[in-house]
């Protein structure tokens, strides 16, 4: 609880610290940037004291993290000197939306506390790792922090959100082991509320325009944008519900010798969910009788638990794995599909889950370009030309792209496309659709896009990337029906706000849109195949392999089976482009004219220099736009990497997509909520009521499952060292030990198949370095394996030999300080400990564990 409390109130104060300066950064947002002065004040702050520790200015302890708060805690005090009579009078008109991102801030960032008090657990997937980057940060006395798991190498990883991470617990004295989920939960509770700010300034700006229109129409709208944290992380894929179809065997068919078969359930193909379920206990309202005498009003949670929810272990990893690929042999290949929901259920501090409140920060960018925030203009060197934006707002641009490419690689192209697409259409409502707006996307996309690397350099210089280039997605297009379950309850508001679009705007431009909605699809078909047969010339040997696997003898013959496949999964395309249609006639047409309820007035040649209130619906459609381009693209290509598939390429881009559609879905009702006709209105709250139990059967029952009820037999705790200290008090003593101990590399095992198990479980804890950890992911973080070298057999020379010299010529090829022998490197080497007996002092030791020093050169920095 003390934990929760010190992160509660020092990311509180930091965020009211910096709104004088997020103020002045972000001056057309009806909310002045209050909902998201937390996430930049971070922001902020993270990327000074990046610089300080990494230019050596501080060093990576507290006085350099007091340094850096207190330059940006200054410069936003200056600010507001000049300007506090502007704040106050903010505070006064705008006091709802303050206590409302108050409570929700509160809300969610206790909501995900407690969720991760009931399962802190760092174990599975790749919590380790995370936990290791953290601790191993905290550990590193200079940037770049240290590899954790590679001794002797900075992290090749794109690991700012690590850096706030450890930032927050070194200024409130928590453990990293503790900070992991807080983190979690922390990053929900800035999702909450930063999603809310997007969405109440798109409504107040969509308001204001209307009331130039219609002075009676001036609804508040601090409670209606509550929607748009509902649809981001809470609201989730059909998946949740088709659980519950399953679990009460709907449109299962009982044969007479007792075999049970399904066609809907087979047609769907998705796994587990194709097997018959276990037969559920008695009738459904006699159960309930049953369990209200047996525990009254608890009986009905348990009455839910046995009659709906899904008896399989981790039932609700299937929400993550929807998408289901074959290849022309029949042959799985798994696709990884997320969503924020299934992310805070898992738990894993992923960079694309810390990325979440930064990827809003950009759209908050975006937006407060599109509104005209930022009018200035800066002059571009050599071409005679000017940019349409304040050099301000520039660096403002790119200091929070940068930072989002940092926390998350693969999310920058998405970012710099929101940003400069909302610069183009800035440029539009000023002078119209012409020619000369490709010149205008091209004069901000360059020097942005090289502004943002360059402000955070040192990173990139130390970054390798296992990305190797496009490759053609041939075979493997999703099937429409899971599309639909991975996005219905977003697809569903969507389309229903393009009708309503379609039926209110006077004028779009449907004759491009037409144009481009087939072209755009028949391009990136036709690329891929250029692609393809491009490697047949290029790359005959890696073709022919492909060829093997997909069981056909020429390119000729895959490219009938690859196009009949695509034909027979055209569902997904033809969803796809049903949207893109409408989305391309609102995204193309005029947007200076005014409607109301957020509709555009979209067609033919906009007048140059209208002065009109911007459209909001004219961001909202572009939201939606990229959404359809970023699922769209997988369809055709993917990005090449070690997994040799679209998995990483669908995981990271339906990420993006949902997050953009979400806020885009959420306005749709907030809008269709509230329309002039009585009738459409209650048809579709009534929709959206259906919507919502199809949306929250998932997280209602996975946050329920993976907590056991909120309940823990060893009591609520926050803290995942609480767990190792009761299930293996002698390594959590080992570990204690090393917390405390001076600066060193420690040798422990590894073997090839480390990754996510226990193996580096030393390192992980204690922040030291080892000589190897998880070789696979060390692989796949660099591109290639060549940095480990021999380690993995060094490593088992080092426990298993019984000459000394060996052993000694190992320990100082690595500069190893710590030799821990416990029960996992007995059992993975024939460990013989007698040399290091003989020669090296034991600086701790248990029942189970002994650790070794090695003594150190006297020059060794320490």
């Amino acid at each position: 609880m003390t934990a929760f409390l010190s992160w509660y109130f020092f990311i509180t104060l930091l965020g009211w610290l910096v709104f004088p300066l997020v103020r002045h950064l972000f001056p057309a947002l009806a909310d002045r940037g209050y909902t998201l002065s937390r996430a930049a004040g971070l922001l902020l702050w993270g990327f000074l004291f990046w610089w300080l520790a990494s230019l050596g200015v501080v060093l990576n302890d507290l006085s350099g993290l007091l340094l850096a708060l207190a330059i940006v805690v200054g410069l936003s005090i200056w600010v507001y000197v000049r300007g506090r009579s502007d704040i106050a009078d903010f505070m006064k008109q705008s006091w709802r939306v303050v206590l409302t991102t108050e409570i929700l801030f509160l809300l969610a960032f206790g909501f995900l506390a407690l969720v991760r008090s009931a399962n802190p657990e760092i174990l599975g997937t790749e919590k380790p790792m995370e936990l290791a980057f953290i601790n191993a940060i905290l550990r590193s006395p200079t940037f770049p922090p240290r590899d954790p798991w590679l001794s002797g190498y900075a992290i090749s990883y794109y690991y700012f959100g690590y850096v706030l991470t450890a930032m927050l617990a070194r200024i409130t004295d928590v453990p990293g082991t503790a900070a992991f989920n807080l983190m979690i939960a922390l990053v929900y509770g800035l999702g909450a509320v930063g999603a809310y700010g997007i969405l109440y300034n798109l409504l107040a700006a969509q308001r204001a325009a209307s009331a130039a229109s219609d002075p009676t129409r001036n609804t508040n709208h601090a409670f209606s944008a509550l929607l748009a944290p509902l649809f981001l992380l809470v609201i989730s894929n059909v998946e949740g519900f088709l659980e519950i179809l399953h679990r009460r065997g709907l449109f299962w068919k009982t044969a007479a010798d007792g075999a049970s078969t399904s066609a809907f359930w087979t047609w769907l193909d998705m796994k587990e969910l194709s097997e018959a379920p276990a037969p559920v206990a008695g009738p459904l309202w006699d159960r309930l009788g049953f369990w209200w005498q047996e525990a009254q009003w608890a009986g009905i949670g348990k009455w839910l638990t046995e009659q709906f929810v899904p008896e399989r272990f981790w039932w609700w990893w299937r929400g993550s794995r929807v998408i289901q690929d074959y290849t022309l042999q029949k042959g799985f290949q798994e696709v990884i599909d997320e969503f924020p929901a299934f992310s805070f259920v898992l738990g894993d501090l992923h960079p694309h889950v810390l990325a979440i409140p930064f990827g809003l920060l950009v759209v908050a960018v975006a937006l407060n370009l599109y509104l005209g925030g930022w009018r200035g203009s800066i002059p571009v060197p050599f071409l005679g030309a000017r940019l349409r934006i304040s050099p301000l707002g520039f660096a403002v641009a790119a200091l929070v792209l940068g930072g989002l490419a940092f926390l998350n690689v693969w999310d920058i192209l998405v970012a710099a496309s929101l940003i400069i697409f909302a610069y183009l259409l800035l440029c539009v409502r000023e002078d119209g659709w012409k020619w000369e707006r490709l010149e205008d996307m091209l004069l901000l996309s360059v020097p942005l896009v090289l502004s943002a690397l360059l402000l955070y350099l040192p990173f990139y210089l130390g970054f390798s990337s296992q990305a190797g280039g496009l490759l053609p997605n041939l075979v493997t297009p999703t099937r429409g029906a899971h599309l639909w379950v991975m996005f219905g309850t977003l697809f569903l508001p969507l389309l229903a706000y393009l009708v309503y679009l379609s039926f209110t705007s006077r004028r779009a431009n449907w004759r491009v849109a037409l144009i481009l909605t087939l072209v755009l699809p028949l391009t990136l078909w036709g690329l891929s195949w250029a692609i393809g047969f491009g490697a047949v010339i290029l790359r005959l040997d890696v073709v022919q392999v492909y060829l093997a696997a997909q069981g056909v003898p020429d390119t000729n013959a895959l490219f009938v089976a690859g196009t009949m496949r695509r034909i027979q999964s055209i569902g997904s395309l033809l969803t796809l482009m049903a949207m893109l249609f409408p989305t391309l006639a609102f995204f193309f047409g005029n947007h200076s004219a005014r409607e109301e309820d957020g509709s555009l007035s979209l067609e033919g040649e906009s007048a140059p220099g209208s002065e009109s209130a911007p459209q909001v619906a004219s961001f909202v459609i572009l939201l939606i736009l990229l959404g359809l381009l970023l699922v769209m693209g997988p369809e055709f290509l993917f990005l090449q990497d070690q997994f040799g598939s679209r998995m990483n390429t669908i995981f990271k881009f339906y990420y993006q997509a949902w997050m953009l559609w979400s806020l885009a879905a959420a306005f749709g009702v907030a809008v269709l909520w509230r329309t002039r006709h009585w009738l459409a209105t209650a048809a579709f709250r009534i929709f959206f009521v259906l919507l919502l139990i199809v949306g929250l059967a998932y997280p209602l029952m996975a946050f329920a499952t993976k907590t056991n009820g909120f309940t823990s037999s060893f009591g609520l705790t926050l803290d995942d060292f609480d767990r190792v200290r009761r299930e293996n008090p002698d390594e959590a003593a080992a570990i204690q030990f090393l917390l405390n101990a001076e600066d060193g590399v420690v040798a422990e095992a590894s073997i090839v198949t480390a990754s996510y198990s226990g193996y580096s479980r030393i390192s992980t804890y204690s922040g030291l370095p080892t000589v190897l950890g998880w070789p696979m992911h060390e692989g796949q973080w660099r591109g290639t394996s060549e940095p480990q070298g021999n380690r993995q057999g060094d490593l088992a020379t080092l426990y298993t030999t019984q000459d000394w010299r060996t052993a000694q010529q190992i320990i100082e090829m690595y500069h190893i300080r710590y030799i821990v022998i416990g029960s996992l490197e007995r059992t993975t080497y024939p460990v013989n400990e007698q040399k290091f007996y003989d020669n090296l002092p034991i600086v701790f030791q248990n029942a189970n564990v002994t650790i070794y020093e090695a003594p150190q050169p006297v020059t060794e920095n320490r």
